[in-house]
């Protein structure tokens, strides 16, 4: 399936970890950034879309995703190491500058690309995520219990384990459906007595096929989902870290 695509794929060495990167074609280089619980694979159309037109698509499974280095360390998930092997990847492939596309968690590393580096970004689109301005006495898993209570999904993932332990009674391939065929405006709970029966029927939307899933399901099965929940168990570290690590790589500017 990878190699008919016509994607290339290949591991690099970046910011202390081995980074799996899937990339097509020549020209301007465009970094496609994932969100949660997704990989390389979410941007494969924009990938031969992008090549077709001219441009190098380039997309990472993100740090505790996929192919991908996932560190055990929940402090190993900060925004300074997140932005940190974005740098180390674009100086591993000699890259000056990049457009850069992110969504879910993916924009949020790319608005903070920009912060931190804005020497090494073009231009930026984001999905989904919208900016949040420095705040120094949030607490933003505080706020997101006292506004949406403890079954929220952000809430349940704080818990070590917790999630993965259901997770694991639902099975992967259910739960990857249940997050892609989500579409109530609203946030997403997932209740301590469960999320749910590992049985139930999800129908699959057009635009996803068995294949897809079955892709997916194959990564997350062999890297587990406590790398990509330790991005929310690290939330406040990260929110309360980032203006000292703009300065620390501003500092790197070359």
């Amino acid at each position: 399936m990878e190699g008919s695509s016509g994607i290339s794929h290949r591991t690099v060495e970046v910011n202390g970890i081995r980074m799996h990167v899937a990339e097509k074609g020549e020209g301007p280089a465009v970094l496609l950034l994932h969100g949660f619980p997704e990989l390389w694979y979410s941007w494969r159309h924009q990938i031969a879309g992008l090549a077709a037109r001219g441009y190098r698509a380039i997309a990472p499974d993100l740090r505790g995703y996929g192919d991908t280095d996932a560190p055990p360390d929940v402090a190993s998930y900060t925004i300074c190491h997140l932005v940190g092997d974005l740098v180390a990847l674009l100086d591993a492939l000699s890259l000056s500058q990049v457009f850069v596309v992110g969504h879910d968690w993916g924009a949020f590393v790319a608005w903070h690309l920009c912060l931190f580096r804005p020497d090494r970004v073009k231009a930026l689109v984001n999905l989904s995520v919208a900016f949040m301005p420095r705040k120094p006495a949030a607490k933003p898993l505080d706020d997101f219990r006292a506004l949406y209570g403890d079954d929220l999904y952000i809430s349940r993932f704080q818990e070590p384990g917790a999630a993965e332990a259901e997770f694991a009674r639902l099975g992967t391939a259910t739960v990857l459906r249940k997050f892609f065929t989500y579409r109530n405006p609203g946030p997403i709970f997932i209740p301590k007595d469960g999320w749910g029966s590992p049985n139930e029927h999800i129908t699959l939307p057009s635009w996803l096929s068995e294949e897809d899933i079955n892709y997916f399901k194959s990564k997350f099965e062999k890297s587990g989902f406590t790398g990509p929940i330790n991005y929310y168990r690290c939330f406040d570290l990260t929110i309360s870290t980032r203006v000292a690590s703009r300065k620390m790589f501003l500092s790197f500017r070359k």
